[in-house]
């Protein structure tokens, strides 16, 4: 083992401000970076140390690797903290922190790569008997080629971005008249994204739910998995409700898949906490990717399984074991979440500006994770999310009924929000009932613009 003493926190906003909080409790110094944007941002104030990087827009400040090593070890940090988003997922990143002399809080680089590539991890998984979406796990040449596999495989298909993510360099093909349009428009998009236009091509399920496994693993060999969250409520593959666990799963299906998430893990060396995405349709699952890092979405785990997953990963990352074993990981109740985001509620247009009013709920079972406050000013440089409300219940109708509540109480004035959505959303007789797949909120949206 290592001594950690300091972490560098290599972010913003409220993932920033949640390491700090977990560095705080270990009673370890958080050290924040921050942009000319973010001089006024909690992070900063609630962090032991704060420097300066550089400019509002990301290229001129957070996705600064240099500046970050160098603020790292001129503040003496023993580890580098990524959060998510930003320089999370990038290898090189990861590797340059670890050849700085410091501990990197996640996975090696090795395994980012790996999983980084959508058509290396779909070659790792089948290796490692892991099921996939049917499709090829090698990039296209051109259009024509995308056809021929097509054809193979029958439409619908899904033209994917192999270094991609969060639908961006994603097209759905219905029919061969589309596919050099598409093929061309996944390219441009996947190219501008991710500087990498390489194009991978799978079946399209028609109906299937987003259903995600929590994996930790040590340095010592030990992989655990702390169950599912259901992240099938999303907007153009950005979730805006997740909860945990799903309720299409039954226990067998669910111990299946986190076996299934340890294997895969464990097939590309993985170490600290990481996400395995699958489809879930028809009673089978398919991997589609890995999240190398920790998730917006990690205090629903956190919230049934009553683990401080953020403070594993500083753990993990000095060398500790893990001290649970599988049989030890117990879900109890149900957890939801709510994103809350700086945009029209149904235009999704994004909505800076500088916040009059902010009111948050409490109560029991109730948790919000924010780094907004009244007077905050929100710039137009970065992600639209201004906070995360979280319910604990002992059922998941109890849970909905604390969100309805919780929402009730929300109030956020001067800028526009998605909370009226998602109070919407909590009344809809459909997702009360359990049954939405990844396309109910935009069938849902499309129903609204035909009322109008």
């Amino acid at each position: 083992m290592r001594p950690l003493r300091t972490v560098l926190v290599a972010n913003r906003g409220e993932i920033a401000l949640r390491i700090i909080r977990a560095c705080h409790e270990l009673g370890l110094r958080a050290v924040a970076v921050y942009s000319e944007a973010d001089r006024l941002a909690p992070h900063v104030l609630e962090a032991d140390e704060a420097y300066l990087i550089g400019a509002p827009p990301s290229a001129q400040s957070y996705l600064r690797s240099e500046k970050l090593i160098e603020v790292a070890k001129s503040a003496g940090c023993d580890a580098v903290h990524p959060g998510y988003g930003f320089l999370a997922e990038r290898a090189f990143f990861a590797q340059a922190v670890v050849d700085a002399g410091l501990l990197f809080v996640g996975p090696p680089a090795s395994a980012i790569s790996a999983m980084g590539d959508k058509t290396e991890a779909r070659r790792r998984m089948m290796a490692a008997g892991v099921p996939v979406v049917p499709g090829i796990a090698e990039p296209l040449n051109d259009a024509s080629a995308a056809k021929a596999v097509a054809a193979e495989f029958g439409y619908p298909v899904l033209l994917k971005a192999a270094a991609g993510g969060g639908g961006k360099g994603m097209r759905v093909v219905h029919a061969e008249a589309e596919i050099d349009r598409s093929f061309a428009a996944a390219r441009s998009e996947a190219e501008a994204a991710f500087g990498d236009g390489s194009i991978y091509l799978e079946k399209y399920l028609e109906r299937p739910r987003h259903i995600e496994i929590q994996v930790m693993a040590d340095a010592h060999g030990n992989v655990l998995h702390f169950g599912e969250r259901d992240c099938s409520v999303q907007r153009r593959h950005q979730k805006m409700i997740e909860e945990a666990p799903s309720p299409a799963l039954t226990p067998d299906l669910r111990a299946r898949m986190g076996e299934t998430a340890v294997a895969a893990a464990r097939a590309v060396g993985y170490r600290n906490a990481g996400t395995i995405e699958f489809l879930f349709e028809n009673g089978e699952f398919y991997f589609i990717e890995m999240n190398t890092r920790i998730q917006v979405e990690h205090p629903v785990t956190e919230m049934v399984t009553g683990l401080d997953l953020v403070q594993w990963q500083l753990r993990i990352a000095a060398g500790e074991k893990l001290t649970l074993k599988q049989r030890d990981v117990a879900v109890r109740g149900h957890a939801i979440e709510c994103r809350l985001n700086a945009e029209d509620p149904f235009r999704f247009t994004p909505s800076p500006g500088r916040i009059s009013t902010f009111h948050m709920p409490g109560g029991p079972g109730v948790r919000v994770d924010s780094h907004a406050y009244v007077n905050y000013y929100i710039p137009p440089n970065y992600d639209s999310l201004i906070g995360k409300i979280i319910v604990y219940g002992e059922t998941r109708s109890q849970a909905i009924a604390r969100m309805q509540v919780a929402l009730s109480e929300t109030v956020i004035e001067g800028i526009k929000t998605n909370l009226p959505l998602h109070q919407e959303l909590m009344r809809d007789a459909a997702f009360q009932a359990g049954g939405t797949s990844i396309h109910y909120l935009e069938d849902k949206l499309a129903a609204y613009a035909r009322e109008d």
